[in-house]
């Protein structure tokens, strides 16, 4: 084999290896992360869970994916370790799916059905509808389903690419005196964990082995073990994943590597053991795609039989493995390993912001009950959330970072934009909480009450409030463009009480009704209440902008202002009316 034949040959795997990325991306994109939602949502059945272990990994094409992305869902604390499991050992089986796909190459004839069958016939037809779908379709969807179809394509030809480079080796002495080592078993089980480790796919590993085996020079004796070590090979990729994780997240890991170590010892076992008896015949016939699809697909059917109703076992020896013992004190928000599946790196941030949100909220009405019935444990709830809150803000901020270097789906793209330009605000809405608790403290420990006027206005004002941060949160949450509209006419009402009880206030110091320490207290509160619904304005622009592939709220709130929109002034009106002031209130 020259070393045009290696150039080849390495250009051939670098197709194969780049189609397999693509055909998941575009899978991934496709699927919206809902494949990723079914797992997240698993019950304790292991079996339910290895179905869909087995179906994932059938539709992403990739064992080692499933498994991390596990790791992730234990490590973020989303999944047990018992659910993982049974999702684990499906995985196993779902790489079957590729090795079969890959095996139609092999398919000889000379008829023309025989011909469509074979993966180069109708990859040609997928390269062209998947360009013609790129190239005049506008729709992410369409362009999502071209990219499966060109990376199915790309596979495809890496592997013809793969199989004509080894070809010259079918009479090569040196080649074929070099493959008498794997017929000793321990060799090829070696061999098999060294390659898979090292391109970190046994979907790979076995399509370079199916490529060899067109040469018509490998044989039963030397496929069957290093299809074994390929299965052991492929848990590198889930024990680099846990490295830094939770002592769950590495257990997970670890029941992986167990249970494909423990299957290829007792595979040897039976089979090597039965050997002595019985003398295979077979071992030294020469395998094609096809047989090799089989070995692949009996090892793991002989794995599932064995080992599935003993994953209780399997998770004891994780667990002794990783004992309890360790330190694991830190609880991350988000894991980046989501991060090499956007569509599910994007749902877990989304829904991080979410709990942040809700927090936010929750902060914040939290702290407008201590005005008037102050309690100091309450008080120091509220900042606890605020330092959640903040903490909240950092690591999602970080993580999406780094995610909108990835490749977004545009649905995906504007979440997160919508994410950045808000959690700012649910941050400072915090803040917000915290100045009111304050407020309320100092009311409490003052013995401060405020005259009947001002306590009715201040009712009047903080049950707006509580509307708006519902109505923003709310929007935020179900990107509700609808009810994000309402929030903008309901903050210009918030801005009038502020007016109007200040002016209120003033009359009532000129008059000697109220004093300046208990003004500045009341002015405090308005002040931070109306400095919340402008937070709130901002996370409902975001909304409503984002949907419109832009975010300009200065130009959006001149626009609104300056025009006669029918919507936005009833909304006003009936605002307006709903929070009106006591006359008393109004008038003072």
């Amino acid at each position: 084999m020259d070393v045009i034949s290696i150039l080849v040959l390495l250009c051939g795997l670098a197709l194969f290896l780049y189609g397999m990325q693509t055909m998941g991306d575009g899978l991934e994109k496709l699927s919206g992360g809902k494949l990723e939602k079914v797992l997240e949502k698993l019950t304790n059945n292991v079996f339910k869970g290895f179905l869909l272990g087995a179906a994932v990994t059938a539709v992403i094409q990739s064992s080692s994916a499933t498994t991390v992305m596990v790791v992730g869902f234990i490590n973020s604390g989303i999944m047990k370790l018992r659910q993982g499991i049974g999702v684990i050992i499906g995985a196993n089986l779902g790489t079957v799916v590729t090795s079969w796909i890959l095996s139609l190459s092999g398919i000889k004839g000379e008829s023309m059905i025989m011909q469509l069958l074979k993966p180069e016939s109708f990859s040609a037809v997928f390269a062209f509808v998947g360009i013609i779908l790129m190239m005049f379709f506008k729709t992410e969807k369409k362009k999502n389903l071209a990219t499966i179809f060109i990376g199915f394509a790309v596979l495809m030809v890496g592997m013809e690419q793969m199989s004509a480079a080894v070809e010259p080796l079918e009479h090569d002495p040196t080649f074929a005196s070099f493959l008498t080592l794997f017929n000793n078993p321990i060799f090829g089980i070696f061999a098999g964990i060294v390659l898979t480790a090292i391109i970190q796919s046994s979907s790979a590993s076995i399509g370079i082995l199916q490529a060899l085996s067109s040469t018509g020079s490998i044989t039963y004796s030397m496929a069957i073990p290093i299809v074994l070590g390929q299965n052991i090979g492929t848990c590198v990729t889930a024990l680099i994943s846990c490295l830094g994780a939770k002592k769950n997240a590495k257990r997970a890991a670890f029941v992986h590597l167990y249970y494909n170590l423990i299957g290829v010892f007792l595979f040897c076992v039976a089979f090597y053991g039965s050997n002595l008896f019985i003398h295979y015949s077979f071992l030294n016939d020469i395998v094609n795609q096809a047989d090799i699809a089989i070995i692949h697909t009996i090892f793991n059917i002989f794995e599932i039989v064995l080992l599935l109703p003993l994953n209780r076992v399997l998770e004891k020896l994780a667990c002794l493995t990783i004992r309890d013992s360790e330190e694991d004190s830190e609880i991350p928000f988000l894991d980046e390993r989501f991060l090499n599946t956007p569509a599910l790196a994007t749902e877990r941030a989304f829904a991080t912001s979410e709990k942040m949100a809700r927090l936010s909220e929750g902060t914040l009405l939290g702290s407008i009950e201590l005005i008037g019935s102050y309690e100091e444990k309450a008080a120091d709830t509220i900042q606890e959330n605020e330092n959640m809150i903040d903490t909240y803000e950092d690591v999602i901020s970080t993580y999406l970072v780094k995610l909108s270097t990835k490749t977004l789906s545009e649905t995906d793209s504007k979440k997160v934009q919508l994410v950045l330009h808000t959690i700012g605000d649910f941050e400072r809405i915090s803040d917000h909480a915290v100045n009111i608790m304050e407020v309320a403290k100092e009311i409490y420990s003052k013995k401060i009450k405020f005259s009947e006027d001002a306590q009715a206005g201040l009712d009047v004002m903080t049950a707006a409030l509580k509307e708006i941060i519902n109505n923003a949160t709310l929007a935020f949450i179900n990107n509700d463009v609808k009810l994000a509209a309402k929030v903008e006419p309901l903050e210009q009402v918030i801005d009038r009480l502020r007016d109007k009880l200040k002016e209120a206030h003033v009359k009532r110091l000129t008059s000697g009704e109220c004093t300046i320490e208990l003004g500045f207290v009341f002015s405090d509160l308005i002040t931070n209440i109306e400095r919340v619904s402008d937070h709130c304005s901002n996370i409902a622009i975001g909304v409503i902008e984002i949907n419109r592939n832009g975010y300009e709220p200065h130009e959006y709130l001149h626009e609104l202002k300056n025009s006669d929109d029918i919507q936005y002034n009833a909304d006003y009106k009936e605002y307006k009316q709903k929070y009106a002031l006591p006359k008393t209130s109004a008038s003072k």
